[in-house]
């Protein structure tokens, strides 16, 4: 019985622990550094809870749950995003997870921290599109131009995987325009990359899942994967219809990300170029929505 309660009072003495540590992270950001207004004047330093809930994909209500250690079991699914949206360095992120119960990456594991030097580069590019992916197809991350381009990027990590987009597993908002032919050649690509991403992190539980899920929805994945394609892709061209830009295409030039297992997709134009004047007037635009 002792045993038991011994391990209540921990748990209980970890929760405070995470609460202590979400608010003395949000306090240290400012708004500035994640590309926030100032606003009117605030009453606190740091971020205001439901920006960061905001920016973290999570409701404010279950964000102030967590914050006064009332929520307990937080997945890693939340705690992912939330350490992204904190700017939290390695050393931070393992804390989190630790505090919460969860095992950090191992081997064998994809590892999709964002480190903040990363995040800062995708704020400073403001005319470069970048998305961040995993070996997994998920989208992690994408700067303001990039959401901008493609469209604005799902928090679900399903929703924004691009095999399960391809294969139909998953709906389709990104705005790239295939010809049959390179959708074909696309779902080639696709089945290698997780043939290799399997082989390199055997135990992440997410990418077995992703390709278990299309190996069982997909007849045309299952005939791909077990023809045993190992594929790695470097660079490529894309087109995509922009709703008030119309038809640009663009070179994907992919980027190993340093101290992690993801990769930077940089979209570019050659400069003077149709494209590229398209690509600018995309920057020019933003987010923005016209009727």
């Amino acid at each position: 019985m002792r045993r038991g309660r011994d391990a209540i009072v921990e748990g209980m003495d970890q929760l405070e622990d995470l609460a202590g540590c979400l608010r003395s992270w949000r306090d240290r950001l400012s708004p500035a550094e994640v590309g926030l207004p100032e606003g009117r004047a605030r009453r606190a330093p740091g971020l205001r809870r439901e920006e960061l809930a905001g920016l973290a994909g999570l409701s404010v209500d279950y964000l102030s749950r967590l914050e006064q250690g009332r929520a307990s079991n937080p997945s890693a699914s939340v705690l992912a995003p939330l350490a992204r949206a904190l700017r939290l360095t390695d050393a931070e992120r393992d804390h989190l997870y630790r505090l919460a119960g969860h095992a950090l990456p191992g081997p064998g594991q994809i590892n999709r921290h964002i480190t903040p030097g990363l995040q800062r580069v995708l704020d400073r590019l403001t005319d470069v599109p970048v998305v961040v992916s995993a070996p997994s197809g998920e989208m992690v991350a994408a700067n303001t131009v990039a959401e901008a381009l493609i469209g604005e990027l799902p928090t679900d990590p399903d929703d924004s995987n691009i095999a399960r987009k391809v294969f139909g597993l998953s709906p389709d908002h990104t705005r790239f325009v295939r010809t049959p032919e390179e959708h074909a050649a696309l779902e080639l690509i696709l089945a290698g990359d997780l043939h290799d991403a399997s082989g390199r992190f055997p135990n992440d539980a997410y990418l077995r899942r992703v390709i278990t899920d299309l190996r069982a929805g997909s007849a045309r994945f299952a005939e791909l994967w077990d023809a045993h394609p190992v594929t790695r892709r470097h660079a490529d061209r894309k087109s995509l219809e922009h709703p008030q830009v119309g038809r640009i295409t663009v070179d994907c030039d992919r980027l190993s990300v340093e101290g992690s297992d993801l990769t930077a997709i940089v979209y570019t134009a050659t400069p003077g170029s149709p494209d590229a004047d398209a690509l600018a007037l995309v920057a020019a635009i933003g987010l923005q929505q016209f009727g």
